[in-house]
């Protein structure tokens, strides 16, 4: 059963670039279950806007989870394609989040790195703190915006690109995501979306190399309602920073 396709908020767009903001619930590319996905859907939207023959080149550069919303960063061109997907490897393609989890960190800020393993057939990973078999370094930096003793408000900044890298680190430091089951919130919430948002991605243009970054703040509906509209502002504002070496998307 398909979902209800809000209107795609485009944040950016040039000759080689489209940031757009993508509504939870969303697809970021078409899998087995035909349900609306942003790649097909802004392909089609750019056909009809410029009035384009035959098909639409927009190269899907990084993804989000179905149920996260916010930036998503696309390219019009191959080449800018190649570039971005360059930046992606080489950690100059800066992303940063935020989130609601449960209960409060033991540590207001950290920086967290473990070894996460994927188990592609049941689409969950494992999170070991050494390495491990087949598994994969990961790093974030986290710090908590805000705190209502049984909730916390969490920005997020990223340093690698693991499958469920922030939901399955931060279940494992005690936290899991508001809304997120597959790694052990409680069904109290009653949420329908888990509380993640991608508040920024930061890259450098493909043709210019000027920094370009592009922002989104969550609404204040679901477990954002929790916060004020200031709250959720502040929290959205973690910097992205350039990091290096390889990073899976």
């Amino acid at each position: 059963m398909g979902v209800e396709v809000m209107p795609i908020p485009i944040l950016y767009e040039d000759n080689h670039l489209l940031a757009v903001v993508k509504p939870p619930g969303v697809l970021s590319q078409e899998d087995e279950t035909g349900d609306p996905d942003m790649l097909t859907l802004l392909k089609q939207d750019l056909k009809e806007r410029y009035d384009k023959p035959g098909n639409v080149f927009l190269g899907l550069v990084h993804r989000l989870d179905r149920t996260v919303g916010g930036v998503m960063l696309f390219a019009k061109t191959s080449k800018a394609a190649s570039r971005l997907s360059e930046a992606v490897r080489s950690r100059s393609f800066g992303k940063t989040y935020v989130c609601v989890v449960q209960g409060v960190p033991a540590k207001p800020s950290a920086r967290l790195t473990n070894f996460i393993r994927k188990d592609g057939k049941l689409n969950v990973v494992t999170v070991y703190d050494k390495p491990a078999p087949e598994a994969k370094e990961a790093v974030l930096e986290y710090e908590v915006a805000a705190a209502s003793g049984r909730h916390s408000l969490v920005a997020v900044r990223l340093h690698t690109g693991r499958p469920h890298q922030i939901r399955a680190q931060m279940a494992h430091i005690g936290c899991p995501l508001v809304g997120d089951l597959k790694y052990g919130a409680s069904k109290a919430s009653g949420m329908a979306d888990i509380a993640l948002w991608s508040t920024s991605v930061t890259v450098p243009h493909p043709v210019s190399k000027e920094s370009m970054s592009f922002r989104s703040v969550p609404d204040t509906s679901g477990a954002w309602g929790w916060w004020s509209p200031g709250q959720l502002e502040a929290a959205s504002a973690m910097p992205a920073i350039e990091t290096r070496g390889e990073v899976d998307r």
